[in-house]
């Protein structure tokens, strides 16, 4: 099974906030591949979704408590489902991603990202598969960016979002029938030729 998550804030306050791209992508797929809303779930702190992609079972993630717990939540279902490490994939915003780019990274560190440091503290491991979801930096320089990734998106962002996030799908399938490596090799390389 592969779990796919997308980071978030639950609750009607942060809809369409930078901070929750990640519950975004995760929504997009959902919609992208015909799952109904009634097939969603609460368990294990977490809204989620069952379906078989072809032949492979995954399950969509939107764990429901805040960002900066959200390791808890995934932490709970991959034991609870014995997911491997390498079954893991997190969608999540990313401050030093320009708006409109997407990055696949399979490890590192949580780049000062407050839901990928509770990933990484919960999982006791960097060792898993991202896509980092572009929302750019500030720009005013006095703008704070924990006020910044709270914010909506603007109204020229808003309409190109379904753009980004039908890239963002497209990553996830790659990640799960290409592998990690080939997805990575697509899609970076093709983003940094249209920066």
């Amino acid at each position: 099974m592969w779990l796919v998550v997308g980071l978030g804030n639950p609750g009607p306050k942060y809809l369409m906030t930078r901070h929750n791209v990640g519950f975004m992508a995760v929504d997009f797929l959902a919609k992208g591949i015909g799952v109904r809303n009634e097939a969603a779930k609460s368990e294990f702190q977490s809204h989620t979704i069952d379906f078989r992609w072809e032949e492979t079972p995954v399950k969509l993630v939107k764990p429901q408590t805040f960002m900066n717990l959200s390791g808890e939540a995934v932490g709970e279902l991959m034991r609870f489902y014995k997911v491997e490490m390498d079954h893991l994939l997190i969608i999540f915003d990313d401050l030093d991603t320009s708006f409109g780019q997407i990055r696949l990274k399979s490890s590192s560190g949580d780049g000062g990202h407050n839901g990928l440091k509770s990933l990484i503290q919960h999982l006791g491991s960097t060792e898993f598969m991202r896509i980092k979801v572009g929302i750019g930096r500030p720009v005013h320089p006095d703008q704070e960016a924990a006020d910044y990734v709270l914010q909506k998106f603007n109204q020229t962002e808003q309409e190109k979002l379904a753009e980004i996030l039908n890239i963002t799908v497209d990553a996830v399938e790659s990640v799960i029938f290409d592998g990690p490596l080939k997805a990575m090799n697509t899609f970076n390389t093709k983003n940094k030729g249209e920066e």
